[in-house]
């Protein structure tokens, strides 16, 4: 589980270890890594092995690899990129280091992870991406477009592998309450030229985010559905895109 010590990665990674997986769990934060995976492991009676590593990063995904060498299930999530404000201030830098972290992060470990599960004759790779990235939205064009380039990624690799017992899919979670977005409020609130309160920003939000539920979702709200597509009820689930949004993007498709 990359991305396993908080929010949308935490829940997937409690309800794997909830059907008894085993499971390595990375994040950048050592000390919350180190906690969620005790928490997890005295919960649910399994072995949970923290690995301190930025997927982004070369040296990161080497640890991860390591570490963990031949998994069958690997689920992706990233903390996501804060809200941009004016999109023509927007550098060079910024783009790369959200294709490094959003695109290039994810399809390195999938590329390294496919070969050992095509031996095996069985795999189950999902991405925690965005639904930003089937739905263009201004503010976070630092999060949308390097995630629809993973979509189209793996729709066409999950074609390929298929045949091998290797199944493919995106989760694509709208607007959650977790803890990245209780900490990119205050970013959220200066993107908009609001007074930097947390009030100020959610009442923005909320205004401008129509939500038919009328609330933000919950992780426990996406995270069975994850562990869905990574068991055998997903054998015949293949390259698809699944928006857990509260309704929220209008389509469909």
């Amino acid at each position: 589980m990359a991305g396993g010590s908080a929010g949308m990665g935490r829940a997937t990674a409690e309800r794997l270890a909830e059907a008894g997986v085993d499971l390595y769990i990375t994040a950048r934060r050592q000390e919350r890594l180190v906690k969620a995976a005790r928490e997890i492991s005295e919960k649910y009676g399994i072995n949970v092995t923290p690995v301190v590593a930025d997927s982004s990063t070369e040296g990161g995904r080497r640890a991860l690899f390591a570490a963990c060498p031949d998994p069958d299930i690997l689920a992706i999530t990233i903390n996501p990129p804060p809200p941009n404000g004016n999109f023509l201030e927007l550098t060079p830098e910024d783009w790369r280091s959200s294709i490094e972290m959003a695109l290039i992060g994810p399809i390195e470990i999938i590329k390294h992870y496919i070969p050992v599960m095509k031996d095996k004759g069985w795999g189950r790779i999902v991405n925690i991406a965005t639904f930003s990235a089937k739905k263009p939205m201004l503010w976070r064009l630092m999060s949308g477009p390097a995630r629809s380039a993973l979509l189209n990624y793996t729709a066409s690799v999950s074609r390929d592998v298929a045949q091998h017992g290797v199944i493919m899919n995106n989760v694509l979670p709208g607007m959650f309450r977790t803890e990245g977005f209780e900490e990119n409020v205050k970013i959220y609130a200066k993107a908009f030229d609001l007074e930097p309160t947390r009030e100020a920003a959610l009442a923005h939000f909320h205004e401008h985010n129509r939500i038919p539920t009328g609330f933000l979702g919950d992780v426990d709200d996406l995270a069975p559905m994850v562990a869905m597509l990574c068991s055998d009820l997903s054998r015949f689930i293949v390259g698809q895109n699944i928006v857990i949004d509260g309704g929220q993007y209008p389509s469909i498709f």
